[in-house]
């Protein structure tokens, strides 16, 4: 499959009364369970509110985050294989709202579907001492695509209680979300617009900004520290020149870095820069008409008061 669009398949199945059902296996990931708890807790809010059903992967691993193949790329293979054995096994597609896991274990996903029946079986071999069995039979979606293919823009408007008009979103993508998978792509991966439909939809302004489709300099903030923060140093900037009210990215590791670290990022550029870092089922939730305690906006490093703000809700 070479299309940068995918076709529905049986995610939304119907109720008898017609009205679809959403349900998910869901994989929270690391970092949304430990550093970014706001993520987790963001993003189940929101599902509850949309009705849609996500049944935790409680016995998932790690995906690696993209480091497990520099020793070895069979043992990516293998985790990742068994994380989607067990949301086959319910029979229900893979979501996330992490890019980095996306990228990772939806390219594992690709490889032992598509292009490499020898690995699979490969892999297989090793799931069978633990009774797993990789079948090719599921996706792997982040919550991204889940809103935008699934659940419908026209779907989610219906159910906004909070006009988010005047507040300027720019978007960070994250590296993985975009180009780690290159059998099947949800969107460009160099021009892309799903963040930006979503902002539209909530009624947020988008802002363009050249680093929105980069690197954040996460993946290298343990051994180039400086050269990690002055990368995320320039695409905060270039944002806040832009006009941006907030960043929006769907990647808690992109967060760590423009959020956590931006104290250390404004250092590194002898800049202030004091500009909100948002998860993506933060922003849903405030159109949502959510408590921005209850979406963890009060969890931030850099204050979210801004944007709370400028909605009328501080």
């Amino acid at each position: 499959m070479t299309s940068t669009q995918i076709p529905k398949d049986q995610s939304a199945k119907q109720f008898s009364n017609g009205e679809p059902s959403f349900r998910y296996a869901y994989y929270p990931g690391c970092v949304a369970k430990g550093a970014c708890q706001e993520l987790h807790n963001s993003t189940l809010a929101i599902a509850r509110t949309l009705g849609i059903e996500l049944v935790e992967l409680e016995q998932a691993t790690c995906c690696g985050s993209g480091t497990f193949k520099e020793t070895s790329e069979l043992m990516e293979d293998t985790v990742n294989a068994r994380n989607i054995a067990l949301a086959e096994a319910i029979d229900l597609p893979l979501m996330t709202q992490c890019s980095t896991c996306q990228g990772v274990i939806g390219r594992v996903n690709d490889k032992l579907k598509f292009s490499d029946p020898d690995r699979r079986e490969q892999v297989n071999e090793l799931l069978a001492a633990e009774g797993q069995h990789f079948k090719g039979s599921t996706e792997v979606l982040h919550l991204l695509w889940v809103i935008l293919r699934d659940y419908g823009l026209e779907r989610l408007q219906t159910k906004l209680q909070r006009s988010l008009k005047n507040l300027n979103c720019a978007a960070f993508y994250g590296c993985y979300l975009l180009r780690a998978q290159t059998v099947t792509r949800f969107d460009d991966p160099y021009q892309p617009e799903s963040l930006e439909k979503v902002f539209r939809t909530l009624g947020a302004t988008p802002v363009y900004y050249q680093g929105r489709v980069q690197c954040c300099g996460w993946p290298i903030s343990s051994y180039a520290t400086n050269a990690s923060f002055s990368l995320a140093g320039r695409h905060l900037t270039e944002a806040i020149d832009a006009g941006a009210d907030c960043i929006v990215t769907p990647c808690p590791l992109c967060h760590l870095n423009l959020d956590s670290r931006q104290p250390e990022v404004e250092k590194v550029i002898d800049r202030k820069l004091d500009i909100p870092i948002l998860h993506l089922p933060q922003l849903i939730g405030l159109a949502l008409g959510l408590d921005p305690k209850v979406l963890g906006l009060n969890q931030h490093v850099v204050s979210t008061q801004k944007v709370l703000t400028k909605l009328g809700l501080a």
